[in-house]
């Protein structure tokens, strides 16, 4: 790429949320509206799609012009109003793609309102419903290639917001399990800080750098861009001392509010008249939720059982020929709430190979809480092939179909690996675990303990139901590539 190209997209899309990238794609936004109602224009009158055009009823293109300026403001000002350039880290391109479709709705029925009420025969109203499409398209279109752009630039260091975060207690983790779960927002976590030194453990990725005190050199030794504080909320004359400094180094600094160790996911924040107003929400799986994630778990997992039955056949005989010993593995699990429950699955090693699982961890010098090995050497042939497409975890469906399981939810953990767990980690046992989840479509086994527990946590204080969809969609892709399969 030419270092003049490279300065360009610097500049437009290197820090979101600055006022010459908002004025940029404001302007860009308002570029596609126009020229979407062009070629709606040209679609109906000059390729008479939607039926001939008599000479009678032709308008030249001119006479729209007071209608197709009115729907570019009209739209720019209903997507600024729907958030679309709000923000200094922008949403990823669905929820980009989610406002565009509302916004767009929203505008063009507002003008069929306001045309036809003044002139009511006169216009084509199917141009307006090709522009709508035209306009979902362009738009979309272009934010997708706002996305890639940016992702490629923050590959190359352009954009990314190097982050440290001052406090390791329940907020500082939420933040850093908010920052695993959404990677498109940009920041780059150096590491955190913390007084209490039986928090000053690498979580993950994320790197214990020392206490408060040490903040003034670390904001030059890693060019820290941003502080977030997350201590609790009796430290503030500390958070006073550290904003203080942090503003005289030129360094954006954020203070996320403790309010009293209330959980963030359960926090409501409104305005009256500019006075912020905090308050509780409801529980984020309310029971009618729960209704309708077990309906669908009964749906699709028996569905899945009656057409994946020639598959779970052929498997079972190619592990039956491949070496001794059963063919389905079952396995004691801990359930929601910390029970436990028989866990079926195709058996992957030979026989005893749980007997040398502690041998093993001595061999590796394994500190995980969980245990694996890539190259497992308790693998059967048949084995390898099943785990590397995860067949082995199929008969897992019937765990689902029998309600000890869901299709999405967190991966479901023996015992000996939850007599470990520390107490913020237990929390991923609130609800039913799952065949497949949210840390299994972003890295599987290559993503260490900490974080796959994090991912479990953020997919529980923000279920629905789309984001399920969005996992179980996500999740053939990633069965099908392999990766962190082992």
């Amino acid at each position: 790429m030419g270092a003049l190209t490279l300065r360009v997209l610097r500049v437009l899309f290197g820090r979101p949320g600055s006022r010459l990238s908002t004025a940029v794609m404001v302007l860009l936004d308002a570029l596609l509206v126009n020229a979407a109602f062009v070629v709606a224009y040209w679609l109906r009158y000059e390729v008479e799609i939607g039926g001939l055009v008599e000479e009678a009823n032709y308008v030249p293109l001119s006479v729209f012009l007071p209608v197709q300026l009115s729907l570019t403001a009209i739209t720019v000002l209903v997507l600024a109003a729907g958030g679309l350039y709000r923000g200094p880290r922008r949403s990823s391109w669905p929820s980009q793609l989610g406002t565009i479709v509302q916004g767009t709705i929203i505008s063009v029925a507002t003008l069929i309102v306001i045309v036809f009420a003044f002139r009511p025969y006169f216009f084509s109203r199917l141009i307006f419903a090709q522009a709508a499409v035209l306009m979902m398209v362009f738009l979309g279109a272009a934010r997708l290639l706002e996305d890639v752009l940016r992702g490629m630039l923050r590959r190359r260091g352009i954009g990314v917001v190097r982050l440290l975060i001052v406090g390791a207690g329940s907020i500082g983790r939420a933040v850093m399990q908010t920052l695993v779960a959404q990677p498109e927002l940009g920041y780059q976590v150096v590491g955190f800080v913390d007084d209490d030194q039986e928090k000053l453990q690498d979580i993950g990725r994320f790197k214990a750098l020392g206490v408060t005190g040490d903040l003034p050199r670390l904001l030059s030794e890693l060019a820290v861009d941003q502080v977030i504080i997350t201590l609790p909320w009796l430290s503030h004359g500390k958070v006073l001392s550290i904003m203080n400094h942090c503003q005289r180094r030129g360094v954006l600094v954020k203070v996320v509010p403790d309010l009293f160790q209330i959980s963030l996911s359960q926090v409501d924040i409104d305005e009256l008249n500019g006075i912020p107003l905090i308050g509780l929400r409801e529980p984020v799986m309310r029971a009618t939720g729960q209704v309708i994630k077990r309906v669908i778990d009964v749906a699709v997992s028996l569905v899945g059982l009656i057409l994946l039955s020639p598959v779970l056949i052929l498997v079972a005989i190619a592990i039956a020929l491949d070496s001794p010993g059963p063919v389905i593995f079952p396995q004691q699990r801990v359930s929601q709430w910390g029970g436990t429950f028989t866990c079926y699955k195709f058996r992957s090693m030979r026989v005893g190979a749980d007997e040398e699982k502690e041998r093993l961890r001595r061999e590796t010098e394994t500190t995980q809480v969980t245990f694996k090995l890539k190259d497992d050497p308790r693998r059967t042939r048949v084995g390898r092939l099943i785990r590397r497409m995860s067949l082995d975890e199929l008969p897992q469906l019937y765990n689902v179909l029998r309600g000890e399981m869901s299709l999405v939810g967190p991966r479901p953990a023996v015992p000996s690996e939850v007599e470990n767990y520390e107490d913020w980690q237990r929390k991923r046992l609130e609800v039913r675990p799952g065949l497949t989840g949210l840390w299994q479509v972003m890295g599987r086994s290559e993503l260490p303990f900490e974080e796959m527990v994090m991912l479990d946590i953020y997919y529980i204080e923000n279920w629905s139901l789309s984001l399920d969809l969005k996992i179980l969609l996500r999740t053939i892709p990633t069965v099908l590539s392999g990766r962190g399969a082992y």
